[in-house]
This record gives C-alpha cells, sequence and structure tokens, in this order.
C-alpha cells in the first residue's frame, strides 16, 4: 500500500530524513518507532505531503505523492500529534468543515459524519464546543476527520499523546478496530503501545532505520544467545562445581541470594546451545534443588535503548504555513490548501488551546 524508496529531508547541512526505504503492505497495524528527534513526525509529514522530500519517492497505493499530490492524498488519513481543531466550533460543524475540505459529495456527508462520530465515539458530543471537550475527545475528534472520506491508509502521529490510562486502552482498542479497513502506521515512543498493538515495527535513528520486523522476531533475532539465571537450594560452591561441568558454557557468575541456603548463578553459553534441560538435569542429579530457572532475554526496551543510545539532537523545526495576510500567502498552491491534518486552511488563525472543563 505505501512505498517510501531511499527517502531524503535534508535542512541545511543537517539530514533530518536518512535515505529511508520501507513498505507498508495492506491491511497492517505499522509501527513507527523512535526517539524524540529521531525522525518520526518528519517523515510522517513528508508522507502526507505536508513537507517536500529533498530527495527520493513516496508511493501510496502506487500513486506518487509528489508527482500527483491530490490523488495521493485521498487515500491518506491523518491525525498529526496536535490535531489542528478549531475551538469556537462544535464537534458537528468542525466534522462538516472537514467533510467539505476533503470533498466529500454533499449527498454522503450526512452519513459520513454518523459514521465516523460512532466509530470514535463522539456522537453524544456533536453539538458540544470543542474547547470544552477534555483531551481525550479532542484526540477523537481529530481521527473522526482523519476517517472522512474512509482513506485507505490512516497515519497516526502520537495518538494517545496527554491521554490517561483509560483514555490510551479505549484509542488502542479503537485502533485495532480500524485496522479491520484501514492501513495504519502509528507512530509513538511508547514501547508498550506499539509492542501491544503493532504488526510490524520499523526502529529509525538519526533518520535513519536501524532495525524493522514484527516485535517478537525483533526481540529473538537482536537478543542474541538468552543466559540463563538459576536459584538453587545448596552451598554455593558445590552448586558451581556442578554447573560448571555442563558443556557450552562460556561464562558462569554468581549474584547475591536473598533465600536462606541458597545461591543464584547466571550462565552464558555459546550461540545457539540451549542449557535448560542440562541445568535441571545436573540440579536433580546432585540432588539439589532447582527452585528457579529463567531466560534473561533481551526487551523490546533493551533493544529500543541499544540501538538508540546515544543522544539525538533536537529535530528542526517543521516548516509552517504563512500567517493569514503575510506577503508569501499566495505562493501556496491550491493543493496544499486541500488536505486536512497539517493542512494550510486548517493550520491558519489556529486558535490557542483554551482550558479544559470537565467532561462527563
Amino acid at each position: 500500500m505505501i512505498e517510501v524508496r531511499d527517502l531524503v529531508k535534508q535542512y541545511g547541512n543537517r539530514l533530518a530524513v536518512d535515505h529511508l526505504s520501507f513498505t507498508v503492505p495492506d491491511g497492517q497495524i505499522f509501527g513507527f518507532l523512535g526517539p524524540n528527534g529521531a525522525g518520526k513526525s518528519t517523515t510522517m509529514n513528508l508522507m502526507t505531503g505536508y513537507l517536500g522530500p529533498t530527495s527520493g519517492e513516496i508511493l501510496v497505493d502506487g500513486v506518487s505523492v509528489t508527482k500527483e499530490p491530490e490523488k495521493a492524498k485521498q487515500q491518506i488519513g491523518y491525525l498529526p500529534e496536535l490535531p489542528p481543531l478549531y475551538m469556537d466550533m462544535t464537534v458537528d460543524e468542525y466534522l462538516r468543515f472537514a467533510a467539505q475540505l476533503k470533498k466529500v459529495p454533499k449527498k454522503e456527508r450526512d452519513a459520513q459524519i454518523d459514521r465516523v462520530a460512532g466509530m470514535t465515539g463522539v456522537d453524544q458530543v456533536l453539538g458540544r464546543l470543542i474547547r470544552n471537550l477534555s483531551k481525550g475527545y479532542r484526540q477523537r475528534v481529530g481521527l473522526a476527520q482523519a476517517l472522512l472520506g474512509f482513506p485507505k491508509v490512516l497515519i497516526l502521529d502520537e495518538p494517545t499523546v496527554g491521554l490517561d490510562p483509560k483514555q490510551i486502552l479505549e484509542m488502542r482498542t479503537l485502533i485495532r478496530q480500524l485496522a479491520r479497513e484501514h492501513t495504519v502506521i502509528l507512530s509513538s515512543h511508547i514501547l508498550s503501545e506499539v509492542q501491544e498493538v503493532c504488526d510490524h515495527l520499523l526502529i529509525i535513528h538519526h533518520g535513519k532505520k536501524v532495525a524493522a520486523g514484527e516485535p517478537a522476531e525483533l526481540e529473538r533475532s537482536l537478543s542474541g544467545n538468552p543466559a540463563l539465571e538459576v536459584v538453587v537450594r545448596g552451598e554455593g560452591e558445590l552448586v558451581r562445581s556442578q554447573l560448571a561441568l555442563l558443556s557450552g558454557i562460556t561464562a558462569l557468575t554468581r549474584h547475591d541470594c536473598t533465600e536462606d541456603g541458597c545461591c543464584a548463578f547466571r550462565l552464558e553459553s555459546a550461540p545457539e546451545t540451549d542449557l535448560r534441560e542440562a541445568v535441571f538435569q545436573t540440579c536433580a542429579q546432585a540432588g539439589l534443588p532447582l527452585l528457579e530457572l529463567r531466560r534473561d532475554t533481551l526487551t523490546l526496551e533493551d533493544i529500543f535503548l541499544k540501538l538508540t543510545s546515544d543522544d539525538v539532537e533536537r529535530e528542526p523545526a517543521k516548516e509552517k504555513p504563512t500567517k493569514r495576510g503575510g506577503k508569501d500567502r499566495a505562493r501556496l498552491s491550491q493543493a496544499d490548501q486541500v488536505k486536512l491534518g497539517e493542512d494550510i486552511q486548517v493550520q491558519l488563525d489556529e486558535p490557542q488551546p483554551e482550558e479544559e472543563e470537565e467532561q462527563p
């Protein structure tokens, strides 16, 4: 559905996106993972056509985002990290405005608005001013506008940022439901979130791809040979002497153990060697009760930190549209004023967030 080929975005001497290539198949929830400043939002802005690449190609269902932007954008629904909402509009007014910008046929607007409002759970607040909604409901309104026109691809940039735990669970459930009919690209630096909902992960750092694959596959391939942690009841030197007889051990380290009469060891082995059965049999034959035996594998969090361990520079400021009335306003193309999300028309004169009122 989406193919990114050798994508580059350069700001001066700095590469925000550095020759990035990947493919997102139909029907996947594709996780876009990286630390702050890694280039996630820049890449998403390039994919939606809000920014132009320095070089490279982006295809959406075979259509080039740079060569045929309006046709490509019809296939994309975009939820930015901060949804560009008009606080003085009601939810219904905003969705109708969004539907008009997306060129949804007039005869279909009522049905589409009713459907996306029901899907996102904002059907009970259609008559309320957006400024009076909680953060969670504002995110839902932003997602509802992304769904208008029912694009094949949904691009969600940090969709759960600022939400409370209950709202995060609700948003994850909603994303899984949307994946039944849409290809979803989800950007986040919250590891538990992408591991929970994504079918495939792409980890980027300094604008480069550093790893890609299914979450379980990444853990397995990047963990190397897992070590074993064992707790045995018995005298430490006796246990050590028995474990040291096992073939394939490359390191045997004793740890402190808080249980009386017990000792703890960490066993490292040669690649492709599984010592679990041998440890069990050795302890059983020596009459040493084995109280704990577990693999010490790298988690997704460990892998993420390993791949992105150095300090990341701040991402360059995003290109912003000219304010209404500015001299450069006339230079904006009509195509740039069509797309919703981080679209020109929606961003112009965007009101400042006001204090939220409690949402029942």
